[in-house]
């Protein structure tokens, strides 16, 4: 029986629609501009991931990406794709950093060692489909008024928790909390994400205001690189903190937790390189006694199946920030999760990660096959 290899991978631009332009302190996101890889190999195997670049946060563009994906793919060629660590460490020594980039190989990868054990990826990470996953739902910055009708028509949708980003001033962002809060009344559960728009002044101001609004927790309140006036955020804050930018691998997530610098990390594909990172800051905080949360970017149904999987294999993981897909105009995956309606998204058993594209949708995009 011959050894399995990889004969050759396809790398294509996956642009989708979003249903409306969404704010956040670090900018506006009209499309998502993700990319996708199929490694092809010889025993009729393939395994498919997505990434979805967002540039102000990991540095990488859909372009970039595009480019990279052209060296990595001929790195990989002829090897064999079931030794993952392998692989991924020849990945990390050729390019430095681009862990967006790597999600998407890591991905594929993972799809193909899933499929080769027959099996549903969530059962190959060691997990069991009995849990009931529900997604919060994100708010993008907007005036008091625009996200109080937003969260209102959230919660009349039935999901169980509302994300509002904030990170603009004090004054702004108390007064868009305070709109929300009246809207929703006292019980509904509020989580709020600065994406490093506040300095430490602002943002221990701004949490104390916050403090009698009953807010679930707040992500990366002060830029990602002052991990040492996050202790101070933390220690002086009545609303739990959750790294998020700042916990981009097991490294970050280690030191994290060596100050006492946060809450829960937030675990993102697209920042972690993949699952096989993503599982190692899972274990570092389960160590250490620090929840954890799932997030995305810009995914689409495709790579949240794959974090569906993850989540599935991984009872740290207590919050789920999974609605990329729900925001954007166009849905061309095939298989894969299902959304039920009231934030609940179900994952039929399939072998792998049991999804796919439409290769009608996916003939329109640019694409190369190295």
């Amino acid at each position: 029986m011959k050894d399995t290899i990889i004969t050759e991978v396809e790398v294509i631009k996956l642009n989708l629609p979003y249903k409306e332009p969404f704010v956040i302190s670090l900018g506006v996101i009209e499309r998502a501009s993700n990319v996708v890889v199929k490694v092809h190999t010889n025993s009729e195997l393939t395994g498919i991931g997505e990434c979805a670049p967002f540039v102000t946060i990991v540095g990488e563009t859909q372009e970039t990406v595009f480019e990279l994906s052209k060296q990595v793919a001929k790195l990989l060629k002829g090897k064999d794709p079931f030794a993952i660590e392998e692989r991924l460490s020849e990945i990390d020594r050729a390019v430095a950093g681009n862990y967006t980039m790597k999600s998407a190989f890591d991905m594929a990868l993972y799809d193909l060692l899933a499929k080769k054990a027959q099996l549903p990826l969530y059962k190959l990470l060691g997990g069991s489909n009995n849990r009931e996953i529900y997604t919060d739902m994100t708010i993008s910055i907007g005036s008091p008024q625009k996200v109080a009708r937003d969260a209102l028509a959230f919660q009349k949708a039935g999901f169980p928790a509302i994300k509002v980003k904030l990170g603009t001033n004090t004054k702004d962002d108390v007064a868009r909390i305070k709109a929300i809060r009246e809207a929703v009344g006292d019980d509904y559960h509020i989580r709020i994400d600065a994406n490093q728009g506040w300095d430490t002044v602002t943002a221990i101001n701004t949490l104390q205001a916050l403090a009698k609004y009953n807010i679930e927790h707040c992500e990366e309140p002060i830029p990602k690189w002052n991990t040492r006036e996050l202790v101070k955020v933390r220690e002086n804050s009545p609303i739990p903190i959750m790294a998020d930018e700042s916990v981009f691998d097991h490294h970050d997530a280690f030191k994290l937790a060596s100050m006492g610098a946060c809450d829960y990390f937030n675990i993102k594909f697209s920042k972690s390189g993949g699952i096989f990172n993503a599982l190692k800051i899972n274990a570092v905080a389960a160590s250490a006694g620090i929840k954890c949360q799932v997030g995305c970017m810009s995914e689409s149904r495709f790579a949240l199946t794959a974090l569906m999987h993850f989540v599935l294999a991984n009872k740290n993981i207590v919050h789920y920030d999974m609605d990329s897909s729900l925001m954007l105009a166009e849905d061309p995956v095939t298989g894969g999760i299902q959304y039920q309606g009231k934030g609940k998204w179900i994952l039929p058993d399939a072998i792998g990660i049991g999804a796919g594209f439409d290769e009608g949708f996916l003939s329109s995009m640019k694409s190369i096959t190295i």
